[in-house]
Protein backbone atom coordinates (compact mmCIF):
# COMPACT_ATOMS: atom_id res chain seq x y z
CA UNK A 1 0.00 0.00 0.00
CA UNK A 2 1.57 3.31 -0.60
CA UNK A 3 2.03 5.40 2.22
CA UNK A 4 0.68 8.94 2.12
CA UNK A 5 3.41 11.76 0.34
CA UNK A 6 4.65 13.43 3.30
CA UNK A 7 4.01 17.29 3.37
CA UNK A 8 7.14 19.48 3.39
CA UNK A 9 8.03 22.06 5.96
CA UNK A 10 9.43 25.25 5.44
CA UNK A 11 12.77 23.89 6.37
CA UNK A 12 12.55 20.94 3.27
CA UNK A 13 11.21 23.39 1.26
CA UNK A 14 14.15 25.61 2.15
CA UNK A 15 16.36 23.19 1.41
CA UNK A 16 15.46 22.51 -2.47
CA UNK A 17 16.47 25.80 -3.48
CA UNK A 18 19.96 26.25 -4.59
CA UNK A 19 22.16 28.51 -2.58
CA UNK A 20 22.87 31.90 -4.01
CA UNK A 21 26.05 31.64 -6.42
CA UNK A 22 28.90 32.79 -4.64
CA UNK A 23 31.05 35.63 -6.00
CA UNK A 24 33.97 35.12 -8.39
CA UNK A 25 37.19 35.13 -6.80
CA UNK A 26 39.71 37.65 -7.88
CA UNK A 27 43.33 36.47 -9.35
CA UNK A 28 44.92 37.75 -6.40
CA UNK A 29 43.22 35.63 -4.45
CA UNK A 30 43.61 32.51 -7.04
CA UNK A 31 47.60 33.25 -6.77
CA UNK A 32 47.61 33.30 -3.47
CA UNK A 33 45.51 29.92 -2.36
CA UNK A 34 47.50 28.51 -5.75
CA UNK A 35 50.70 29.40 -3.87
CA UNK A 36 49.57 28.63 -0.78
CA UNK A 37 48.76 24.87 -1.90
CA UNK A 38 52.26 25.01 -3.65
CA UNK A 39 54.10 25.87 -0.17
CA UNK A 40 52.37 23.11 1.79
CA UNK A 41 53.48 19.82 -1.07
CA UNK A 42 56.97 21.72 -0.94
CA UNK A 43 56.78 21.23 2.79
CA UNK A 44 55.27 17.62 2.57
CA UNK A 45 57.50 16.52 0.03
CA UNK A 46 60.87 18.24 1.79
CA UNK A 47 59.81 16.87 4.92
CA UNK A 48 58.92 13.72 4.30
CA UNK A 49 59.42 12.68 0.22
CA UNK A 50 62.63 13.62 -0.71
CA UNK A 51 64.84 16.72 -0.55
CA UNK A 52 68.38 18.25 -1.95
CA UNK A 53 71.23 18.43 -0.24
CA UNK A 54 74.91 20.43 -1.07
CA UNK A 55 78.19 18.00 -0.82
CA UNK A 56 80.54 21.21 1.25
CA UNK A 57 82.96 18.55 1.75
CA UNK A 58 85.65 16.47 0.46
CA UNK A 59 85.18 13.57 2.82
CA UNK A 60 83.03 11.36 0.69
CA UNK A 61 85.67 11.75 -2.09
CA UNK A 62 85.49 10.42 -5.00
CA UNK A 63 82.16 9.00 -4.80
CA UNK A 64 80.85 12.70 -4.08
CA UNK A 65 82.89 15.81 -5.05
CA UNK A 66 82.77 19.15 -3.33
CA UNK A 67 79.75 21.26 -5.17
CA UNK A 68 77.85 17.69 -6.23
CA UNK A 69 73.98 18.29 -5.58
CA UNK A 70 72.06 15.65 -4.73
CA UNK A 71 68.90 14.28 -3.83
CA UNK A 72 67.93 11.95 -1.00
CA UNK A 73 64.80 9.60 -0.78
CA UNK A 74 63.35 10.06 2.80
CA UNK A 75 60.96 7.43 2.41
CA UNK A 76 63.88 4.22 1.73
CA UNK A 77 63.92 3.54 5.14
CA UNK A 78 60.52 4.89 6.61
CA UNK A 79 58.52 7.63 7.54
CA UNK A 80 60.45 9.77 9.54
CA UNK A 81 59.22 12.74 11.72
CA UNK A 82 61.77 15.58 11.33
CA UNK A 83 63.04 17.97 13.93
CA UNK A 84 61.93 20.74 11.65
CA UNK A 85 60.19 21.91 8.55
CA UNK A 86 62.50 24.42 6.70
CA UNK A 87 64.38 24.85 10.23
CA UNK A 88 61.15 25.64 12.08
CA UNK A 89 60.49 23.43 15.04
CA UNK A 90 57.57 21.61 15.43
CA UNK A 91 55.63 22.37 18.60
CA UNK A 92 53.69 19.60 20.58
CA UNK A 93 54.77 17.29 18.77
CA UNK A 94 57.91 14.27 19.39
CA UNK A 95 60.31 14.94 16.64
CA UNK A 96 63.51 13.10 15.56
CA UNK A 97 62.00 9.22 15.04
CA UNK A 98 60.41 6.69 12.64
CA UNK A 99 56.78 6.63 12.81
CA UNK A 100 57.03 3.56 10.72
CA UNK A 101 59.59 1.84 9.01
CA UNK A 102 59.76 0.05 5.54
CA UNK A 103 63.20 -1.32 5.36
CA UNK A 104 66.34 -1.70 7.78
CA UNK A 105 69.71 0.61 6.66
CA UNK A 106 72.21 -1.99 5.06
CA UNK A 107 76.21 -1.71 5.22
CA UNK A 108 77.65 0.92 2.02
CA UNK A 109 74.60 2.60 2.27
CA UNK A 110 74.93 6.49 2.18
CA UNK A 111 73.00 8.22 4.18
CA UNK A 112 72.18 11.88 5.29
CA UNK A 113 72.15 11.72 9.06
CA UNK A 114 71.91 14.60 11.93
CA UNK A 115 75.14 15.13 12.95
CA UNK A 116 75.31 14.21 17.34
CA UNK A 117 77.89 16.56 17.96
CA UNK A 118 76.18 19.30 16.38
CA UNK A 119 72.10 18.84 15.62
CA UNK A 120 71.73 21.62 13.61
CA UNK A 121 73.96 19.75 10.65
CA UNK A 122 73.49 17.00 8.77
CA UNK A 123 76.35 14.97 7.63
CA UNK A 124 76.70 12.20 4.82
CA UNK A 125 78.62 9.00 5.04
CA UNK A 126 78.83 5.60 4.01
CA UNK A 127 77.43 2.74 6.37
CA UNK A 128 80.19 0.55 7.68
CA UNK A 129 78.93 -1.54 10.66
CA UNK A 130 75.26 -2.66 11.21
CA UNK A 131 73.89 -3.74 14.68
CA UNK A 132 76.29 -6.54 15.75
CA UNK A 133 79.17 -6.06 14.00
CA UNK A 134 82.37 -5.83 15.23
CA UNK A 135 84.43 -3.13 13.95
CA UNK A 136 87.82 -2.39 13.48
CA UNK A 137 90.50 -0.31 11.43
CA UNK A 138 93.87 -1.17 11.16
CA UNK A 139 96.45 0.54 9.31
CA UNK A 140 93.90 2.25 7.69
CA UNK A 141 92.38 -0.86 6.32
CA UNK A 142 88.31 -1.81 7.84
CA UNK A 143 87.82 -5.33 9.25
CA UNK A 144 83.87 -6.15 9.78
CA UNK A 145 83.42 -9.26 12.02
CA UNK A 146 87.50 -10.13 11.44
CA UNK A 147 87.25 -10.26 7.64
CA UNK A 148 89.04 -7.05 6.08
CA UNK A 149 85.77 -6.41 3.92
CA UNK A 150 85.68 -5.62 -0.46
CA UNK A 151 86.82 -1.47 -0.01
CA UNK A 152 86.57 -0.54 -3.27
CA UNK A 153 84.77 2.64 -2.52
CA UNK A 154 87.62 3.65 -0.44
CA UNK A 155 90.60 6.53 -0.97
CA UNK A 156 93.50 6.64 0.90
CA UNK A 157 96.50 8.58 0.18
CA UNK A 158 98.55 8.33 3.18
CA UNK A 159 100.99 5.29 2.73
CA UNK A 160 101.41 2.50 4.82
CA UNK A 161 104.23 3.33 5.89
CA UNK A 162 103.34 6.71 7.78
CA UNK A 163 100.25 5.80 9.62
CA UNK A 164 100.21 6.22 13.39
CA UNK A 165 99.06 3.45 16.03
CA UNK A 166 97.50 5.70 18.55
CA UNK A 167 95.51 7.91 15.64
CA UNK A 168 91.68 6.75 14.55
CA UNK A 169 92.14 7.48 11.59
CA UNK A 170 94.42 4.78 11.02
CA UNK A 171 93.75 2.53 14.32
CA UNK A 172 90.54 1.91 15.96
CA UNK A 173 88.97 -0.56 17.36
CA UNK A 174 87.65 -3.24 17.87
CA UNK A 175 83.89 -1.59 18.22
CA UNK A 176 80.38 -3.83 18.51
CA UNK A 177 77.28 -1.75 17.10
CA UNK A 178 74.96 -1.85 19.65
CA UNK A 179 71.56 -2.21 18.46
CA UNK A 180 69.80 1.12 17.08
CA UNK A 181 73.31 2.38 16.25
CA UNK A 182 75.15 2.51 13.18
CA UNK A 183 79.14 3.08 12.52
CA UNK A 184 79.58 5.09 9.52
CA UNK A 185 82.80 6.86 7.53
CA UNK A 186 83.61 8.82 4.43
CA UNK A 187 84.90 7.06 1.40
CA UNK A 188 88.20 9.95 1.83
CA UNK A 189 89.20 7.54 4.60
CA UNK A 190 92.52 9.68 5.05
CA UNK A 191 89.74 13.30 4.76
CA UNK A 192 86.61 12.16 6.99
CA UNK A 193 86.06 13.54 10.57
CA UNK A 194 83.69 10.76 11.10
CA UNK A 195 82.62 7.72 13.53
CA UNK A 196 86.27 7.49 14.47
CA UNK A 197 86.32 10.43 15.62
CA UNK A 198 83.09 11.28 17.37
CA UNK A 199 81.44 7.78 17.53
CA UNK A 200 78.01 6.14 16.52
CA UNK A 201 74.82 7.63 14.96
CA UNK A 202 71.58 6.94 16.06
CA UNK A 203 69.25 4.91 13.35
CA UNK A 204 66.42 7.60 14.38
CA UNK A 205 69.15 10.22 13.08
CA UNK A 206 68.90 8.81 9.30
CA UNK A 207 67.35 10.98 7.21
CA UNK A 208 68.09 9.10 4.03
CA UNK A 209 69.51 7.75 1.34
CA UNK A 210 71.55 9.42 -1.07
CA UNK A 211 69.46 8.84 -4.64
CA UNK A 212 71.82 10.51 -7.63
CA UNK A 213 73.78 13.59 -8.44
CA UNK A 214 71.76 16.20 -10.29
CA UNK A 215 73.78 19.22 -10.65
CA UNK A 216 77.63 19.96 -10.42
CA UNK A 217 79.51 22.62 -10.03
CA UNK A 218 83.29 22.94 -9.33
CA UNK A 219 83.98 26.21 -7.96
CA UNK A 220 87.77 25.27 -8.13
CA UNK A 221 87.63 25.18 -12.38
CA UNK A 222 89.52 27.17 -14.30
CA UNK A 223 86.59 26.91 -16.92
CA UNK A 224 84.07 29.89 -18.08
CA UNK A 225 81.50 27.62 -16.71
CA UNK A 226 82.67 25.31 -14.21
CA UNK A 227 79.70 22.37 -14.74
CA UNK A 228 80.56 18.80 -14.52
CA UNK A 229 78.35 18.19 -16.78
CA UNK A 230 79.23 14.23 -16.91
CA UNK A 231 78.29 13.60 -13.01
CA UNK A 232 74.56 15.18 -13.97
CA UNK A 233 72.49 11.59 -13.50
CA UNK A 234 75.02 9.67 -11.59
CA UNK A 235 73.33 6.91 -9.00
CA UNK A 236 74.94 7.10 -5.83
CA UNK A 237 76.42 3.82 -5.09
Amino acid sequence: MAQPARKLDKSDADAFHPAPHAPPKSVAREYAEALGIALILAIIIRTFLIQAYKIPSGSMEPTLLVGDHILVNKLTYGLRMPESAFGIPIPGITTGHYLVQFEPIHRQDVIVFVFPPDRSKDFIKRVIGIAGDVVQVKNGYVFVNGAKIDDSHAYREVPDNQRFLNNPRDNFGPVTIQPGKLLVMGDNRDRSYDSRFWGLVDVNDVEGRAMFIYWSWDSDSDQIIPIRWSRFGMIVR
